[in-house]
């Protein structure tokens, strides 16, 4: 099988990669990275190519697409708060790439296309667990531009017959994850700052919850999800009902770390969702026995990579 990975050098994808890179089912991995916030990775393995492009440029996603089995579509400019500074660009890379990824897809007969969309599509809607047939309520420019990938990703599989299924991902993190750039994630951000002696910057009270999710756990459903073609015509939650507060995620962090931590409070942040936690009854019957570990031992495995020489 080859398969393609737009966003391939970026978190989730560079941990994609490596996992897929030791399964004898995959003969080749093609990245298609503009590398904005990807990493330049010299891979061990003879199975992996990169190409450097940009979703928003039609003839050098085709370009990569063309011969591939399947793809696997992690690009996007990620962050809720980078997209209400630049909606823009948020969404012509996230939106017009999309369209550009499914359309040379259905041009050159890909079998398969996996689409990452994200738990910020629920926004509004205060119901929890977030079960899939609950309403969308988007509250960033992001979570609309994910919201218009899975809708296109299943709209292409209804109207041209393309094996497909988008998962909303749920705050996941791991090994790899910068810490560097304005967007960061929280617990790359809070890691980093833990390392480097500085303060956690908690935006609001810390009461906020989320269903942080191992990107090993991620990584496994898509390489299963692969080789089993696996495919859904609505969107799939791929987290497991888990449910933390960023209170609850900094005393864990405490004991990890075997000292207490400095936390300074500033203003909620606009478009941020209160509360988030994802019902997995459907991803546990689509794609059962995915590797979970516990959120503290992934959480000291963070810890332990920011240690390292990166």
């Amino acid at each position: 099988m080859d398969v393609m990975i737009t966003g391939g050098a970026g978190f989730i994808g560079t941990n994609l990669v490596r996992r897929l890179a030791e399964n004898e089912a995959i003969d080749s991995i093609r990245i298609f990275d503009d590398f904005s916030t990807g990493f330049r990775t010299d891979y061990a393995s003879s199975k992996v190519s990169v190409i450097e492009g940009d979703l928003r440029d039609s003839a050098a996603v085709r370009a990569a697409v063309k011969g591939a089995d399947a793809i696997v579509h992690l690009g996007a400019l990620p962050s809720v708060p980078r997209s209400i500074k630049d909606p823009l660009s948020t969404n012509g890379v996230n939106v017009l790439g999309t369209l550009h990824v499914l359309e040379a897809a259905r041009e050159f007969g890909v079998e398969q296309v996996i689409s990452a969309s994200s738990s910020s599509v629920y926004g509004a809607n205060p119901t929890l667990p977030k079960h899939e047939d609950l309403a969308t309520l988007p509250l960033s420019p992001y979570a609309v531009s994910k919201l218009a990938t899975e809708a296109y990703t299943n709209a292409y599989a209804s109207s041209f017959g393309l094996r497909t299924i988008a998962f909303r991902f749920f705050n996941v993190f791991g090994p790899l994850q910068r810490a560097d750039h304005a967007y960061a994630a929280v617990i790359p951000r809070f890691v980093a700052a833990i390392k480097e002696g500085r303060p956690l910057i908690v935006y609001g009270d810390g009461s906020q919850t989320r269903d942080f999710t191992s990107v090993h756990s991620v990584t496994h459903a898509i390489e299963k999800s692969l080789i089993e073609r696996i495919e859904h015509s609505t969107p799939v939650n791929l987290a497991f009902g888990s449910r933390t507060s960023l209170n609850e995620l900094i005393r864990m962090l405490e004991e990890i770390h075997g000292a207490p931590i400095s936390v300074e409070r500033t203003d909620q942040r606009v478009g941020d969702v209160p509360h988030s936690q994802a019902s997995s009854e459907l991803i546990n019957r689509l794609v059962p026995d995915v590797f979970r570990p516990t959120l503290r031992d992934a959480l000291a495995e963070v810890y332990d990579w920011y240690g390292a020489d990166q």
